[in-house]
């Protein structure tokens, strides 16, 4: 038997880890809860660190894998926790490189110069950071480092700065002190070695067309990629997700392209041996593509869409990758055509007044079938409080749904949100 250590473990995902046929020669052991890793207001980095190095050299038997698919700080520090044990790995360069913002930026204008947009490094802390925007109204604004959107916004004006940048620095240290202390662990080119946690990147507006994501590994020096997943967003600034839908509906000859710059800048800064996702945008009118951002790690979101479509979740990708195998992923064998992750949001503030208990959620899985729901809130509470929110928008539940085309998708998730009878009390 295998000892894979699960990094910020939660129990939605390590139950379909455990339920994964080609796993069950594998032990899944919790390296830190995901409350623990995550869910304070403050990340507590060197303390996890420092206390994940602990437990695993406390271990017993062996260490065969360490794996983790949540975004920072876990993506971050997995190359670290493996290094110790001698255990397959992307390098932690390698992974800086795609998850600092401003680093992955600089390293995609090397090679694939005609796939990205403008961009500038912005420090919020100056006297006047506008002087140091290269770019023409409107742009985005987001720290280097961040996720789920935290701190991202849009700027169409110089009050719209103003306010941003505000926020920003009462906020940005959140994640900035934590990403800075792994800063440590790398050496930083001169280019980026001022650009710490506490910087922003302003970025041209390259929403225009249709988002999509690719998910795929590298093994041996070989890019894969075995899936795309559209990205559909929603509101007045687009910024917010409505639904991730698999499988894409971009045609296969884009998607192909999209693999091509895939591949040339992973091979560029040497990243091998694990997973990744990496965000396009494809403009159909000028059939152009536009790299948004890449992530050294599986999505999390798309785990229950390729068991769905596929047969198998892709957590068994990232559990293959990190016991140093070749993933042997299925394709089209699950028992739907379709399946999708709606992100249900509201736009204002409101006060949660009724919300369906634990049973509850269970029968309408039941009823509705291949229906997962995660509530995102309790009674009582203030959307206001939920955290890690992007800026424009509160993400109150995700429901994944299936079935055998688009409208039955569609038709099944707003049932399901009429029958979880959630009441909300607008706030004046």
């Amino acid at each position: 038997m295998k000892n894979v250590f699960v990094f910020g473990a939660d129990e939605f995902n390590l139950s379909l880890m455990r339920s994964l046929k080609p796993s069950r020669d594998c032990v899944f052991h919790t390296l830190y809860h995901y409350r623990d890793v995550k869910a304070r207001q403050e990340v507590p980095v060197k303390q996890l660190y420092k206390g994940a190095l602990e437990q695993l050299e406390a271990f017993p038997g062996t260490v065969d894998a360490i794996v983790g698919y949540w975004d920072f700080p876990v993506s971050l520090m997995l190359p670290l926790l493996r290094h110790p044990f001698g255990l397959t790995s992307p390098s932690f360069e390698a992974t800086l490189k795609c998850e600092h913002k401003l680093w992955s930026r600089l390293e995609q204008r090397k090679v694939i110069p005609e796939y990205i947009p403008a961009f500038c490094d912005v420090d919020p802390f100056v006297d006047n950071p506008r002087q140091q925007v290269s770019l023409d109204y409107p742009f985005w604004l987001k720290p280097v480092k961040s996720a789920s959107s935290h701190l991202g916004f849009m700027i169409r004006n110089d009050h719209e700065f103003d306010a941003a940048i505000t926020e920003i620095r009462n906020k940005i240290h959140r994640f900035a002190d934590p990403f800075n202390y792994l800063l440590q662990f790398a050496q930083l080119p001169d280019e980026i070695a001022d650009a710490d946690g506490c910087h922003c990147i302003a970025e041209s507006i390259i929403s225009q067309g249709r988002q999509c994501t690719l998910e795929g590994y590298v093994y041996g020096g070989t890019v894969s990629v075995y899936g795309a997943v559209d990205s559909l967003r929603e509101g007045e600034h687009g910024s917010s997700f409505s639904r991730y839908q698999y499988p894409s509906s971009i045609p296969s000859a884009t998607l192909d392209r999209m693999t091509a710059v895939t591949d040339r800048f992973l091979t560029h800064i040497g990243f091998d041996n694990g997973p990744f996702n990496i965000e396009f945008y494809w403009d159909a009118d000028r059939d152009s593509i536009q790299l948004l951002e890449i992530n050294a790690r599986i999505s999390k979101s798309h785990c229950p869409l390729f068991m769905h479509v596929d047969g198998l979740s892709h957590h068994q990708v990232m559990i293959d990758l990190a016991l140093g195998q070749k993933p042997d992923f299925p394709h089209r064998q699950g028992e739907y055509r379709y399946a999708a992750k709606f992100m249900w949001r509201v736009g204002s503030d409101a006060k949660v007044n009724k919300v369906p208990s634990a049973d509850e959620l269970q029968a309408l899985s039941r009823r509705f079938g291949s229906t997962e729901i995660e509530l995102h809130i309790r009674e009582g509470m203030r959307l206001s409080e939920l955290r890690y929110q992007d800026s424009y928008s509160y993400e109150i539940a995700e429901v994944f749904v299936a079935g055998n085309s688009e409208q039955e998708l569609l038709q099944k998730y707003h049932a399901v949100q009429q029958a979880l009878s959630i009441e909300l009390q607008p706030l004046s």
